[in-house]
């Protein structure tokens, strides 16, 4: 019995075959709840980046308890999964490490180095114990080290991020040696403004992003937009403001922060004016967020850290400057100071950080302050409501509504959401429509009583659940964004008419003809029927390249179009000619 035994010991020990069906069914559901799912419904992103993090959880559990590999493969394989990515994290560049609020890192790895795992297991099932586990140790290492050499140059609106080499240069840095290498020869002439602005600044005239007395050609394949000009630009997320054959952008350059002026008919440039300053978030970059607006001749213009300046729109010297968010005294903003200038009469009014500030025009000094909405990167709007005009702001508490000349609180409307981006939109006299992003949509009515303002909702919508683009508002019906989807919204009840592409973009109303300019986020320009009838789209051209947060701007039968990397013009063709 005895050396019987001795023989069984001497036997070499049978390898357990690997428990592999639970393994395989995580990878399906990580493949469909994260990937496959968001890519056709966008609704249900949130669901596919928690099924992500979830699933790697259970391909912990799979394989520390249920894997029926040996003690060591479970034990070593479990705690490599932990300690590699965590050990990874130390060195990731700042870009990936501080995006989606610290944690892009997880959300993008986890799924990757779950299914890696997976797969590692049922292709070397069969293979000897030495390859097996040094093969396990390398995938493990090689998936989660990789994201030591990645830079994230910014996401997209379904949280892609655009990852490049750590070391590859960014477009501001081969701008930057492009201007260096060459002499960049600013316009010596004089520049000549009209007395009127064709596009004073954000969205339009009105702040609406709706143009008045241009009809087009509407057909794009006998007649495409044509391009006048393109050239590189810094980065940032201002869009434009014309007058005449001149136009007005904010852009980033290194440590300075500028304001600039072009030529609209050659894009060449015509001054620049310079502050020392520079925002940054993993998000959109680097870059002033604001829209500069021209009035009078001269330049209003808000920096991404704060710097509110007042300059001739002439030749870009400086008459007042002020840090508008130290006058607040408010809290750091994680996404930048974004509020576009808003002139009313003799003042200057902006929103830093869900608080409206109005500066005189002439000198620069405050003459008030609003209350403190909290969070927000909105833009002040100005309405006349029951014939009394009022600027609106939206911040995360929801909407405050301020008599201009003196900054009195006419009314509040509590609606709270922690990222307030979008502005309110005028349905009719008394009517406004309001975003609660990522969420959906409000109609509420707005009526007086001597010195007493009531609001009162008329119905609220998630068939249009907005996140960062703004609507326009044509014929009873408004034109936004379902995620990513341009949607029609009927005004009276709420109710979606259709659904129509993914463009997840920035529109331009064309009143006259009853057409939507659509600036895609993937740099397209479409042209779009606004008819609540069906979804119909008469043409689309690729007008620029890279993600494209920037509002396009239009002067004339000019549409002016930008990102964080380059900038374009284009000619449409007038109806009729």
């Amino acid at each position: 019995v005895t050396k019987e035994n001795q023989l069984n010991s001497t036997k070499p020990s049978v390898r357990k075959r690997l428990r592999l069906w639970p393994g395989i069914l995580i990878a399906i559901l990580i493949l469909l709840l994260r990937y496959a799912i968001p890519a056709v419904f966008p609704e249900f992103l949130i669901l596919g980046i928690f099924s992500g993090l979830g699933c790697g959880l259970l391909v912990l559990v799979w394989w520390a308890f249920l894997s029926r590999a040996s003690m060591i493969e479970r034990l070593g394989g479990t705690l490599l999964l932990i300690a590699a990515p965590i050990v990874a994290s130390l060195f990731l560049h700042q870009s990936i490490a501080m995006g989606g609020q610290g944690m892009m890192f997880p959300i993008q790895c986890v799924p990757v180095i779950s299914l890696v795992f997976i797969a590692w297991a049922v292709v070397t099932m069969k293979f000897c114990t030495g390859v097996r586990r040094w093969s396990m140790v390398a995938s493990i290492i090689l998936v989660s080290g990789v994201w030591i050499l990645l830079r994230n140059d910014g996401i997209t609106g379904d949280f892609s991020p655009d990852l490049v080499w750590r070391w590859s240069k960014t477009s501001e840095e081969r701008l930057i040696a492009q201007e260096g290498n060459t002499t960049l020869e600013l316009a010596t002439a004089t520049v000549v403004l009209d007395s009127m602005s064709e596009w004073p600044g954000f969205r339009g005239p009105n702040r609406d992003g709706i143009a008045h007395g241009l009809n087009i050609g509407t057909d794009w394949t006998a007649s495409p937009p044509i391009e006048i000009w393109r050239r590189p630009v810094g980065p940032g997320c201002s869009s434009f403001a014309v007058n005449g054959n001149y136009f007005f952008t904010q852009e980033q350059r290194g440590e300075d922060e500028l304001v600039s002026c072009y030529n609209l008919s050659t894009g060449d440039p015509v001054w620049k004016h310079s502050d020392s300053a520079r925002f940054w978030d993993s998000h959109a970059g680097a870059g002033p967020r604001a829209t500069p607006t021209l009035h009078k001749g001269r330049v209003y213009t808000m920096g991404g850290t704060g710097i509110l300046n007042a300059l001739d729109a002439t030749d870009g010297s400086l008459i007042w400057s002020r840090f508008a968010a130290a006058d607040c005294e408010t809290q750091p903003s994680g996404w930048g100071y974004t509020s576009s200038p808003l002139v009313v009469d003799s003042i200057v009014i902006v929103g830093i950080v869900g608080k409206l500030a109005a500066y005189d025009l002439e000198t620069g000094e405050p003459r008030w302050f609003g209350p403190d909405g909290g969070f927000g990167y909105s833009s002040p709007q100005l309405f006349t409501i029951g014939g009394v005009r009022q600027v609106l702001l939206m911040s995360q508490s929801g909407a405050t509504s301020i008599e201009p000349a003196s900054g009195r609180i006419l009314w509040e409307y509590p609606w709270p959401v922690e990222d307030r981006i979008l502005q309110p939109a005028l349905v009719v006299e008394n009517d406004l429509l309001f975003s609660k992003e990522y969420e959906g949509v409000r109609r509420v009515s707005v009526s007086q009583n001597g010195d007493k303002y009531s609001v009162k909702e008329l119905w609220t919508s998630s068939e249009m659940k907005v996140d960062f683009n703004d609507q326009v508002i044509y014929d009873g019906y408004a034109y936004g964004y379902d995620g990513p989807y341009l949607t029609c919204l009927n005004l009276n009840n709420g109710k979606r008419m259709w659904k129509g592409k993914r463009y997840r973009g920035w529109n331009i109303l064309l009143a006259g003809q009853g057409l939507i300019l659509v600036l895609s986020e993937k740099g397209d320009l479409a042209l779009v029927k606004a008819t609540p009838d069906e979804f119909t789209e008469l043409g689309k051209i690729k007008a620029i390249e890279g993600r494209t947060w920037n509002h396009p701007a239009l002067a004339g039968n000019v549409v002016l179009v930008r990102n964080s990397e380059e900038m374009a013009a284009f000619r449409l063709t007038r109806d009729g000619n």
